[in-house]
């Protein structure tokens, strides 16, 4: 004969073990969460389904690369047309000074020296034209 109280503590122990397993709920995590996600809930048929919306993202993807480097060629552009603008200034700046120094009374004199003409010396006279009548 077996002790009764004995078996029964025992029984009572493993239901209570039982309960307690069935309380704690395992939860599976492999190695990663988003292919636990796929795993369960996308088969071969939702995925053919799929495949055109995620074409389409992967189409506006690329546009939006493409416009954001087309963007920076753009800026990398104007950068460019604005250094060349400054210095064509600096350069239309500089000419117009050497002009206007060189077109100044005394350098005009002495590169016409070379040529033999020299500065007149008497004041420009004023001609009075005489008017011509036919006889009328």
């Amino acid at each position: 004969m077996t002790n009764r109280l004995r078996t029964e503590i025992r029984e009572e122990e493993v239901e209570k073990e039982l309960i307690v397993e069935e309380k704690k709920p395992e939860k599976e995590i492999s190695e990663n969460a988003l292919w636990q996600l796929f795993k369960k809930n996308v088969n071969a048929e939702r995925a053919t389904s799929a495949l055109p919306f995620v074409l389409f993202l992967a189409f506006l993807g690329m546009i939006y690369i493409g416009n954001m480097h087309l963007a920076e060629k753009s800026i990398r552009d104007i950068d460019k047309m604005g250094k060349e603008v400054k210095e064509l200034t600096w350069d239309y700046k500089t000419a117009k000074a050497e002009l206007a120094y060189k077109s100044t009374l005394s350098e005009v004199a002495k590169r016409v020296d070379t040529l033999g003409i020299k500065e007149s010396i008497e004041p420009p006279q004023r001609l009075k034209a005489q008017e011509v009548r036919d006889g009328h």
